[in-house]
């Protein structure tokens, strides 16, 4: 199948994107907010003015509505104690790879008991491009309008039903960072 050096970089690289499509995530939170006072949440503002998908909005909606109930955080659409704030933006990425072997043409010559094959060293280089994409999350006191969580989630961006996969992904490892507001 592959017969090749660049065959083999070609098959490491495909699997080491492939490896790399899962969402990575990081998130911070104000140490001194009393997050057991957060009972409700509006999302804000409208997320049609975000540029998502159909698919990936409904994803960011309903990712919201069940990991914050595991929190005892609710959905509201009056009065919510917490604002949440998604921002979105995508970014053109390159990796380059690049490898060496040894090119035998055939040449022989005379070295100890085995004798050793002259050759040359190539080099390969692939590039791959690819589109990453970032959501932010900030969770704003709606009183004091002070930040009080952010949750960062990156993965990469391909097709629609994909993209509404890595959104639930990135939703469910920031609130899973969520300061628990119940007894579980």
């Amino acid at each position: 199948m592959f017969t090749s050096p660049r065959g083999y970089l070609l098959a490491v690289a495909v699997l080491f994107l492939t490896a790399c499509s899962t969402v990575s995530v990081t998130t911070d939170f104000d140490h001194l907010a009393s997050f057991s006072q957060y009972h409700t949440y509006a999302l804000a503002p409208d997320t049609a003015k975000l540029g998502l998908s159909p698919s990936s909005e409904a994803a960011l909606r309903e990712a919201l509505r069940t990991n914050l109930a595991r929190h005892g955080v609710s959905e509201t659409s009056e009065n919510a104690d917490l604002h949440v704030v998604p921002h979105v933006s995508t970014k053109e990425k390159q990796v380059v790879y690049q490898s060496s072997d040894w090119d035998y043409d055939g040449m022989a010559y005379g070295y100890g008991r085995y004798g050793m094959w002259a050759g040359a060293p190539r080099t390969y280089t692939d590039i791959s491009q690819y589109t990453e994409g970032t959501l932010i999350l900030d969770f704003v006191d709606a009183k004091t309008q002070k930040l009080v969580f952010r949750g960062t989630g990156t993965g990469t961006v391909s097709d629609p039903q994909t993209n509404a996969e890595r959104i639930r992904e990135a939703v469910e490892k920031i609130v899973k960072d969520f300061p628990n507001t119940v007894k579980q």
